[in-house]
């Protein structure tokens, strides 16, 4: 009876990742059929007289829901969203894609490298936590889609963390259960051979993974910034970061990437080009820019928001929410529609801001652009507004049937001026978790709390990001996991290896133990799975009198394959989300890996060691 148990597990994981991979259904309902399934099969089917430590209930059944490593991934979410949220990482990415050039595959190669080199000497999992929101942000500033860069990200950290003793959490596990064996793991005692292994990993991800991963459907990619022209206006008043600015060759520094059509001084137009003059208070701005870049004004204080007109009335005025740039205000772009009241209208005299909440701060028409003031313009049908608001005002903007809010275009004004507090705990959480000063799992709960308590994000922006659909399938992976060994599962995948490869020589049965024990890391967890098999690797090399160096070796390498899945490792989740990818990606792009490293593990490692 028990086997019976073991067999319908092994049946429910196999349905489970065909229901994955063929994306027919969500993935929450796949993941709550698991859960439901197992639940099914271990409380109403009894078993035979078993252990203490062989018994399934169902709590069990739900721990994965509180697993540290899913809170960790979680947690770590938010603090990358909110270095996300404030542009804290704008300078590193800056820097790196100026070391990239122009070419954006010469920039990713750069991230990469970099990644997989730091994650020798770190572990790999704060290394990818430090770098996917700087990946963002230089996909936004070169205009690429981030998920060309995050799974191969993602991997990079796991080839680089597989060469030092130290870069994987698995390889210290690894080591740490051969040392009950009397046998001790350095440092550097794997590199060489590491490096062969991440090296030609590498060489994969760069030239054959972007192929695999190129998606037909523009849906899938994250929003692109639109690079049309908006034109606003910008109020100098005494005390704002333009007061005084002078003009350098024509251009204002700190309008970056913002062209500046005319000034508007005591009722008079001063023209371009633009030479030794000096902004003063009372001036307004007439500049052309993209969303990005009058984004980025706003977050700098280089763009102030346009104040009520005075004529206003005194009620509105006082009601009107919007003082300044706070952690909920958006941006987003909207079309006056034909026959729409605001057709002919000034965009002063349309009194949008009145009625929505929401405020005009640029506008873009096919015609030719005017030099004068904004507000003096009349808006035309076809017209593409960019506004301001808090979140609720543009919601209630979508009711609208006379200015349509384009849908996907909504979102957030980084808070620059909290980006220091941002780093701040960003540096405390990452060198507490590479330092051992506290678990990962405590560093990431603390820092998540303080970038909320900081400002830095709100609690909606926190909620929103991660998805549902991370939680769900981490639940129902581990709760498969712990059926699969608890039945003895894994056990018996093991000794069914021993039994089968009975005869065989060295280098063979070292073949077979990598590909096992790599496909077992990416259904178990990969320390479950290192666990698991260094006993019975200790074991085999002894029995064939083989170095035992070799068979340790070869689980520390095998354990880290975990290419094939989103919860094959913690860094595979962490991209899952940001990159929006689908449990099919993982396949496509992780088994060609794992069985090039099979390969090149069984030709290379018969020759290092003798075999």
């Amino acid at each position: 009876m028990d086997n019976l148990h073991m067999w319908v597990t092994f049946g429910i994981i196999t349905c489970t990742i065909i229901a994955f991979a063929s994306e027919r259904w969500s993935i929450e309902g796949v993941s709550l059929a698991t859960i439901v399934a197992l639940m099914a099969l271990f409380t109403l089917v009894p078993r035979p007289e078993i252990s203490e430590e062989q018994a399934v209930s169902a709590a069990d059944l739900l721990l994965g829901f509180a697993n540290p490593a899913l809170i960790t991934v979680l947690a770590l979410l938010v603090i990358g969203q909110a270095l996300f949220n404030t542009d804290a990482l704008e300078r590193p990415a800056e820097i790196l894609s100026r070391v990239g050039g122009s070419s954006p595959t010469r920039t990713i190669f750069v991230l990469l490298i970099t990644a997989a080199v730091t994650s020798a000497f770190l572990n790999n999992t704060p290394v990818v936590v430090m770098f996917i929101p700087i990946v963002m942000a230089i996909a936004a500033k070169r205009n690429f889609a981030a998920s060309s860069a995050l799974m191969p990200l993602s991997y990079v950290g796991i080839l680089g963390g597989m060469t030092t003793l130290i870069g994987s959490s698995t390889n210290l596990l690894v080591a740490g259960v051969a040392e009950r064996y009397d046998i001790i793991i350095g440092f550097f005692d794997f590199t060489v051979f590491g490096t062969v292994l991440a090296g030609a990993g590498f060489l994969y991800v760069i030239f054959i993974m972007p192929f695999l991963l190129r998606r037909d459907d523009p849906s899938a990619e994250t929003t692109r910034p639109s690079g049309r022209q908006f034109l606003s206006q910008i109020a100098v008043g005494t005390g704002h970061p333009l007061e005084g600015e002078e003009s350098i060759a024509g251009f204002f520094p700190s309008l970056e990437g913002i062209t500046v059509r005319s000034i508007q001084r005591d009722g008079k137009a001063i023209l371009p080009p633009f030479e030794d003059i000096a902004l003063q208070a009372g001036d307004t701005v007439i500049v052309a820019a993209t969303r990005r870049a009058l984004t980025k004004a706003l977050a700098t204080g280089a763009a102030s928001l346009p104040e009520m007109p005075s004529d206003q009335r005194a009620e509105e005025r006082r009601s009107d929410k919007l003082t300044g740039i706070t952690e909920n205000f958006m941006i987003a772009e909207a079309v006056i529609a034909p026959g729409s009241r605001y057709a002919g209208r000034t965009v002063e005299a349309s009194k949008i801001r009145a009625n929505y909440g929401t405020m005009v701060i640029g506008l873009q028409r096919r015609s030719s652009m005017t030099r004068g003031l904004v507000r003096n313009i009349r808006l035309e049908p076809g017209d593409t507004v960019l506004i301001g608001g808090l979140p609720e005002d543009i919601e209630r903007l979508r009711q609208s049937r006379e200015l349509l809010l384009l849908e996907q275009s909504a979102g957030e004004v980084p808070l620059r001026a909290y980006a220091p507090r941002a780093i701040a705990i960003f540096a405390c959480v990452i060198l507490a978790a590479s330092t051992g000063i506290m678990p990962i799992v405590a560093a990431a709960i603390i820092g998540a709390y303080a970038v909320i308590a900081a400002g830095c994000l709100s609690i909606r922006q926190a909620a929103n990001s991660f998805d549902r659909q991370i939680f769900m399938m981490v639940g129902a992976s581990l709760a498969a996991a712990i059926a699969m060994e608890r039945t003895g599962g894994a056990a018996a995948i093991a000794n069914g290896v021993v039994d089968l490869m009975a005869g065989q020589s060295a280098a063979v049965v070292l073949s077979a133990l990598f590909i096992v024990t790599a496909f077992l890391t990416n259904v178990l967890s990969n320390n479950a799975t290192a666990v698991l098999f260094t006993p019975i690797a200790i074991g085999i090399a002894t029995k064939l009198n083989a170095p035992i160096e070799a068979f340790i070796v070869c689980i520390i390498f095998a354990a880290n394959c975990s290419f094939a899945t989103p919860v094959g490792y913690q860094t595979n989740l962490l991209v899952l989300g940001p990159g929006r990818y689908k449990f099919s990606d993982y396949l496509k792009a992780g088994v060609p890996l794992i069985i090039l490293l099979w390969i090149v593990f069984s030709f290379a490692a018969p020759i290092y060691y003798g075999l």
